[in-house]
């Protein structure tokens, strides 16, 4: 029976390497990793962004609305309301004249396609 030397050295050697590719191996680990993250900072960086953008948009809405010229402007028009020393306009007809009915248009019907009336035929609606 032969006994086969055993060098330490060489055992050495095998062990640091065994070591360094599961050193490389969790360092690739961690570049996926960070790989992941940076995406995903990215794309919460730009949903901050956003946010950020519609608040300013929503306080901007919000000074308006609280301001003297959004009330007048919205008295004016939906409000239907005056200042003092204007004169209101109202359209009248002329006296005489029959009102204009305005009826809408009829709908046009659209032509059914040949399938269509064979399927009513045969099988009803």
């Amino acid at each position: 029976m032969q006994t086969f030397p055993v060098n330490m050295r060489r055992v050495l050697v095998i062990i640091g390497i065994i070591v360094l590719v599961f050193l490389v191996l969790e360092f690739n680990r961690r570049l996926e990793a960070l790989n992941k993250f940076n995406e995903e900072m990215g794309i919460l960086q730009a949903d901050a962004t956003q946010v950020t953008q519609t608040q300013a948009a929503l306080q901007t809405a919000v000074a308006y609305a609280n301001s003297t010229a959004a009330v007048d402007e919205w008295a004016r028009t939906d409000g239907h309301y005056i200042k003092d020393g204007d004169l209101p306009v109202v359209p009248v007809a002329a006296p005489g004249t029959v009102p204009i009915e305005m009826r809408p248009p009829a709908p046009t019907p659209t032509p059914m396609q040949k399938w269509e009336v064979w399927r009513i035929l045969f099988f009803g609606n």
